[in-house]
């Protein structure tokens, strides 16, 4: 690399573009859970809908990301960085004026998928390029920082422009943003590619988005269908099958998407599974804590975003922070606390009861945020670090799509995991046992059963609501239980497999 990619006078700014355009990413993919039950009532859609309206984006977006990476690194990571955010916008700025399906909707979700795959990995990635290395450890944990903070935040602004707009402002607000941050980027972003122009892997390329979707699709179906579901096993299946190819090809090509060498670096590798299961811990936790604070709490959706707040104001300035901790201590050490951090406040998340104060649950998650920005940071610091600058997007890709699954992973296995408990502890008044199999099914299901019987004046209704509230808070300390040992597993495979120093990791030390 020359000199201009690896110390940029306007770094900073740069830094700051970086982060805006990761916060785009963040948001979009949050704020429309907020918006469901709107576009529920108007546009018509069903729960099967619904859902795809959810999932087509994370499908389009996890399954292409490493496609994307290697396209910035090949043919210029400002170009995808821009390129991606038009797309973003263009596809926000037609679904708030045009849609008027479900389809429409799902449809714009996926492109918009595509876009944001094209974006995440550029942001990381010209950071690597415009800083140099001993720079490069703190700009990284605010990356990180606004990586953890873009999900609450997500939620915070859809609740608002649920509660105040109609459900179109959740796509429309982007567009200003978006504009802000490629003309910004247009001026201060320096452009940077591979040296060495090489072929890129279209057959592992496409291997790699058959094998991640098909994951990542078998992962958000399982709890629906249940995991031992013909489909989901037939769609698990390909996915191995073609993860197998895909090692198979990657070991005989010249030029790999992703050099399987990577691996055999504990940093890279024990990076990765760090960053992935915390995003395992958050997702499921925010997953199981939002339907508490409004079905369990009974709170508006934006009051729910709201009480989410200690978790970025723990997470901020741990991840900004992490690598003064990291000087002194080593990477191993940080990450392994943080991961310690994070099992022990889900520990205090088993305790739980439908009365727990707001104050407590408040104290718990400001220590969750403070475990998460630990590891967030240091483990992604290593990750890029372990790998050569001129692979920065695939190195970004890969930490991004250890993300993506992590965090599809906890909501669907901590969500199975409540449903179990909630399923087998509900105790259903006599009265209402030929409505079991909805009560059973659905904790939202038993919650409006209950609103409509006390409508009608039948007090059963109150005992079923109270019934469904003790079964789920139960449903969501086991859950959380599950949560803190793989958080235990993360913290001793950290202190115990992770370099200590990031600075270290190409001289072969750990």
């Amino acid at each position: 690399m020359n000199e201009l990619h690896t110390s940029h006078n306007h770094r900073w700014i740069i830094l700051m573009i970086m982060s805006l355009s990761l916060m785009i990413v963040m948001i979009n993919n949050v704020t429309l859970n907020v918006a469901l039950p709107e576009l529920s009532t108007d546009l018509g859609a069903d729960n099967t809908q619904l859902q795809w309206i959810i999932d087509a984006y994370a499908l389009a977006f996890g399954g292409s990301l490493l496609l994307m990476g290697a396209l910035g690194d090949r043919f210029g990571r400002k170009g995808a960085l821009q390129v991606g955010l038009v797309i973003v916008a263009i596809s926000a700025w037609w679904t708030s004026q045009f849609a008027t399906t479900a389809e429409h909707v799902i449809a714009a979700r996926a492109f918009m998928g595509f876009g944001a795959a094209l974006v995440m990995p550029a942001t990381l990635s010209i950071i690597i390029v415009v800083f140099p290395k001993n720079e490069r450890g703190k700009a990284i944990g605010i990356w990180a920082a606004m990586a953890g903070v873009g999900a609450p935040l997500g939620l915070v602004v859809g609740g608002y422009l649920i509660e105040n707009y109609q459900w179109q402002t959740v796509f429309l607000v982007n567009v200003p943003v978006i504009i802000m941050a490629l003309l910004m980027g247009i001026k201060f972003v320096p452009k940077s590619r591979e040296l060495e122009k090489k072929p890129l892997d279209w057959m592992g390329a496409f291997l790699s988005i058959i094998s991640l979707s098909t994951l990542l699709f078998a992962i958000i179906e399982g709890p629906e269908l249940g995991w031992t579901n013909v489909k989901v096993l037939g769609i698990a299946s390909l996915s191995l099958v073609s993860a197998i190819a895909f090692v198979l090809w990657e070991k005989r090509v010249s030029h790999p998407i992703l050099p399987l060498s990577f691996f055999s670096n504990k940093g890279y590798t024990v990076g990765l599974i760090a960053i992935g299961l915390s995003f395992f811990v958050m997702f499921s936790f925010m997953y199981m804590l939002m339907l508490n604070f409004q079905l369990v709490r009974g709170l508006s959706p934006l009051a729910a975003a709201i009480h989410f707040v200690p978790l970025p104001l723990g997470l901020m300035p741990a991840a900004a922070n992490s690598e003064r901790l990291v000087t002194k201590f080593g990477s191993n050490k940080v990450v392994g606390t943080g991961l310690l951090i994070v099992a022990i406040a889900l520990l205090t998340f088993t305790q739980i009861t439908v009365s727990t104060s707001f104050l407590n649950i408040g104290l718990m998650l400001w220590l969750l945020g403070t475990g998460m920005g630990l590891t967030m940071a240091p483990s992604t610091t290593v990750v890029m670090d372990s790998i050569p600058e001129d692979k920065s997007g695939v190195g970004s890709a890969t930490n991004d799509a250890s993300r993506e699954i992590g965090g599809a992973l906890g909501v669907a296995i901590g969500g199975s995991v409540l449903n179990e408990i909630y399923r087998s502890t509900i105790n259903i008044p006599l009265e209402l046992e030929s409505k079991s199999t909805l009560i059973e099914q659905s904790f939202p299901g038993a919650i409006r059963l209950g609103n409509q019987l006390i409508q009608q004046g039948n007090p059963i209704g109150q005992t079923l609501i109270e019934n469904a509230q003790i079964a789920f808070v139960e449903g969501m300390a086991a859950s959380s239980l599950v949560a803190a040992c793989i958080a235990f597993i993360a913290s001793f495979i950290a202190f115990a497999k992770m370099p200590k120093k990031t600075n270290q990791l190409n001289e072969g030390e750990e």
